[in-house]
């Protein structure tokens, strides 16, 4: 089965969600976890996607670059001298023609790149409405339905423990 990919711009899209963007003021690495995280659960829904999601590391000297799994997505530090989008583009013209590739970022001149590189592109508010999407519709299949059930403990007993246990109520045992 051929495999979707989403290549996410991280330091593009924190500087484009207001969220992070703020969270950015008190600490970077917290917007970059905040954005690990979203993007994780993103991904729990969308199985068949592979997420990696990718920062610069160019202006950091000596650095070599670090690639690694985080839960379910792939997290990706350039090394110096190298760009998210450099990096970017690699993967997108490295992937078969057939793979269905996105790239999330609002820088336009990558987005100009990588359509050029058979990618679909998609801005950061795209990105981030198709996250609130997902972020619902879970709500909607799995924390919604067990706030309106009552969860009661008798519900999931078998009949002869719910009588066992209703004549310890009534102090028949």
């Amino acid at each position: 089965m051929k495999r979707d990919f989403l290549l996410v711009d991280g330091y593009n899209i924190i500087h484009a969600w207001p969220k992070l963007l703020e969270m950015t003021e008190v600490s970077l690495e917290s917007a970059r976890q905040k954005l690990m995280d979203t993007m994780s659960n993103y991904q729990g829904y969308h199985s068949h996607l592979e997420v990696i999601v990718v920062f610069d590391g160019y202006l950091v000297k000596g650095n070599s670059g670090t690639a690694f799994r985080y839960h379910n997505i792939h997290v990706v530090f350039t090394k110096e001298a190298e760009t998210a989008d450099h990096y970017i583009e690699k993967v997108v013209h490295g992937l078969p023609r057939e793979c269905r590739v996105r790239v999330a970022t609002s820088d336009g001149l990558e987005q100009l790149i990588i359509l050029g590189r058979g990618a679909v592109r998609m801005s950061a508010t795209e990105l981030k409405r198709e996250v609130q999407q997902t972020e619902a519709q879970l709500r909607q299949q799995y924390i919604e339905p067990r706030r309106q059930s009552k969860n009661v403990l008798m519900d999931h007993l078998d009949e002869e423990t719910r009588i066992i246990l209703e004549k310890m109520r009534r102090n028949e045992l």
